[in-house]
């Protein structure tokens, strides 16, 4: 089946802001990718010193012809996994996160990614003329995981991760599963993971980040020929 991306197609770019009591969030999604100017201003993250300027390169920044990724939680592994989650889907993602860490990272990790979800759904617009499905493998090493992805307007989610330790870094596991979980409600998908072998925590938490984002990449492409189409028997997703 023929996929491209027409040159004179709208942007899918989404911009979210979320604002509780336990965290403030913002980002930018392009999900084709590209330039993306920084963040608005905001006086949420004002004088937040443990957080460095848009401008300055980051561990979980880069900058590339093709995309922009800059992404700070206050959270280390969770930034690592959205870098890689982003690279590999072909987004450009800026998004930073102030939370009550000072409690946990529950709340900071959840928010994230409803925050994100919600973004996706936006910036994927009308849910037509794309390819829905979408599923990978991806291999880290020894670890192996596999992601399988509906554009259903169902939300849903099941992940088999086996971690072995209660912490990567300095996420707590529990929270990768709870994130994909809260993304996928509301991104309004369905979201099956599952990591089938690894060794290695770090190996197994990676692989699963980078199989959902290929994934990703491949379910939300434009198909050509079925513009406006909606791939459902229903007529509707």
């Amino acid at each position: 089946m023929p996929l491209h991306i027409p040159l004179s197609v709208t942007p899918r770019i989404a911009s979210v802001t979320r604002n509780t009591k336990e965290t403030k969030i913002q980002l930018t999604l392009s999900l084709d990718g590209g330039p993306l100017d920084f963040l608005k201003e905001n006086p949420h993250f004002s004088g937040y010193e443990s957080m460095p300027d848009q401008g300055v390169e980051t561990h979980a920044s880069q900058i590339t012809a093709s995309q922009h990724i800059w992404i700070w939680t206050g959270i280390g592994f969770l930034d690592h996994m959205l870098h890689a989650w982003a690279k590999h889907a072909g987004w450009s993602l800026r998004l930073r996160s102030r939370g009550d860490l000072i409690i946990d990272d529950h709340h900071t990790t959840e928010d994230t990614f409803l925050a994100l979800g919600s973004a996706f759904n936006q910036a994927l617009g009308a849910r037509a003329g794309i390819a829905r499905f979408g599923y990978a493998y991806a291999p880290l090493d020894e670890a192996l995981a596999r992601a399988v992805l509906d554009i259903s307007s169902r939300p849903f989610f099941v992940g088999e991760f086996g971690f072995t330790s209660p912490m990567i870094g300095n996420l707590n596991t529990q929270m990768i599963h709870h994130g994909m979980a809260s993304w996928a409600q509301a991104a309004n998908v369905t979201l099956h993971v599952d990591v089938i072998k690894g060794s290695n925590d770090h190996h197994r938490a990676e692989s699963a980040f980078k199989a959902l984002a290929v994934a990703c990449k491949t379910a939300i492409q434009r198909v050509e020929g079925r513009e406006g189409e909606v791939v459902s028997t229903k007529g509707v997703l």
